[in-house]
């Protein structure tokens, strides 16, 4: 039974059906030996990939690093300035990378083993400018491991089975950032002081020490992709079915990477509206992660600045997890229009911002539910451009360049850190991040309707070559996969 016809069936099935669903990893359908194989590509990319969380740099900040260097301007921004910066110069050099077989395997657990490096490093600085040098490093670091596991999910999945492995690859990093506020929490209560380091640092040590190992076992289970050198827990049978598979979902294996693959990808509209998307997801979901700014200018106890916003996280999590899942079974535009509602209600509650404590406290974790708009339009990439490896990587690696260009500049213009206009009152702020919302939208829809149009012309021509000749058995299969594509398109209606 193909993707499709699953996913049609469940589409009008009873509530308790659509339960079961999130959780079927794998049809009973499959055959055991597809299965046997899902189940160690979940275990090898998903656990590697979900361990791989990031150090939050505000919390460090509202903990004790501020005051101890003596901060009070706009150096937070800087911080991210200087990440960021890093971060979307090496995107597209480390997707196209990614792209390489041979290199796909090592390049995750080597970056992974010279960030717990520098997170180290971070617990040792004696000034501002140290600090910045190293948010420098981790940018250029960390710039291919989010698009980079996108891209390599992409590589051996494909249609609902995408989209659930990525909700919940996603969940790792609101995931990672709750859990960084716990243990900012537990460092700065239990800790401050000891070895005569305050609490602040001790999260840097705490993460460097979670880091390296995982960076070992990444070199241990870690895939790459289908055609990169199989790891040891991967039989021939297993690279032969992988492969297989990936041919039957019409994902193009890699091939030359040159010039080409530029001059191509700028010519077709994929790359110019998911740029597009992603800009927008970026600028409106900056404030978002600031709610502990609000929470310090209301006068909370450190402790309560660190664990209250872990509720949007965990919302996050929930939203990412089970977003995902709904948008394989119904019209993933459906999906985008009802997360988009609630972050312009939260949005404007923000723009209005003399409303009740108790609304503001609801309008702050209801930004949330944003947690499974980057995945959806990541999966939706990958099975977009399935058709061009290098194109898909290039993609991905220009969607979060430009996006996260705009962390460059636009915190300093429009949230900064102080002054009148300063977090979390973001009078500037707000109003152009509903704006954004709005355009995240917008383009969501327009790339799900350019795709029909592309699918339904490929329908009409593959029809018209059968019709003009029968006989030839290779217009044939060339029909009925392109029919399969469009039939899968479903999930776009």
């Amino acid at each position: 039974m193909s993707d499709t016809k699953l996913v049609s069936e469940k589409r009008n099935t009873t509530l308790f059906a659509l339960l079961k669903e999130v959780f079927n990893w794998y049809p009973s359908n499959y055959p055991s030996e597809e299965r046997k194989l899902l189940f160690k590509l979940d275990v090898s990319i998903l656990v590697f990939a979900c361990l791989c969380y990031q150090t939050n740099i505000s919390n460090a900040y509202v903990s004790g690093l501020k005051e101890d260097f003596n901060l009070n301007g706009n150096e937070l921004n800087y911080f991210n300035v200087c990440y960021y910066t890093a971060y979307v110069v090496f995107q597209v050099p480390g997707l196209l990378l990614m792209s390489r077989p041979q290199l796909a395997r090592w390049l995750l657990p080597t970056l992974e083993i010279l960030w717990g490096i520098c997170t180290f490093a971070q617990s040792r600085v004696t000034n501002v400018n140290q600090l910045y040098a190293l948010r420098f490093l981790v940018g250029m670091l960390e710039a291919p491991v989010f698009a980079g596991t996108h891209f390599i999910l992409g590589s051996w999945y494909s249609g609902p089975e995408l989209f659930k492995r990525a909700g919940t690859w996603f969940i790792c990093n609101p995931l990672g950032t709750m859990v960084s506020g716990y243990l900012q929490a537990a460092a700065y209560t239990n800790l401050s002081g000891v070895g005569g380091l305050p609490g602040w640092r001790w999260l840097f040590i705490i993460d460097g020490i979670f880091t390296i190992p995982v960076a070992l076992i990444g070199y241990a289970i870690f895939p790459g992709i289908p055609d990169s050198p199989k790891p040891f827990y991967l039989t021939d049978g297993d690279v032969a079915l992988a492969k297989e598979r990936v041919r039957r979902a019409g994902i193009r294996r890699p091939g030359k990477l040159g010039l080409d693959v530029f001059k191509r990808t700028m010519k077709r509209w994929h790359i110019w509206v998911f740029i597009l998307c992603y800009a927008c997801m970026i600028i409106s979901s900056y404030p978002n992660g600031y709610m502990n700014l609000w929470l310090k200018a209301e006068g909370y106890s450190v402790t309560q600045i660190n664990q209250l916003p872990t509720v949007i996280y965990g919302i996050n999590i929930v939203a990412s997890w089970l977003g995902t899942t709904l948008a394989a079974i119904y019209p993933t535009w459906i999906i985008y229009t009802i997360v988009t509602v609630c972050c312009m209600f939260s949005t404007t509650c923000m723009v209005v911002w003399n409303i009740p404590t108790g609304l503001k406290f609801f309008a702050w974790y209801l930004f949330g539910v944003a947690g499974c708009s980057s995945p959806i339009l990541y999966s939706t990439v990958n099975t977009i451009v399935k058709d061009d490896s290098e194109e898909r990587a290039l993609i991905l690696g220009s969607m979060m360049t430009f996006g996260y260009s705009f962390n460059i500049w636009v915190p300093l213009l429009l949230f900064p850190t102080a002054g009148p206009d300063g977090a979390p009152r973001w009078r500037k702020g707000w109003p152009v991040t509903l704006v954004f919302f709005f355009l995240l939208w917008a383009g969501f829809i327009t790339a799900i309707f350019l795709y029909r149009r592309e699918q339904k012309s490929t329908v009409s021509r593959a029809s018209s070559t059968q019709a003009s000749d029968a006989d030839d058995q290779s217009a044939v299969v060339d029909i009925s996969t392109n029919t399969k594509d469009v039939q899968e398109s479903h999930i776009y209606a």
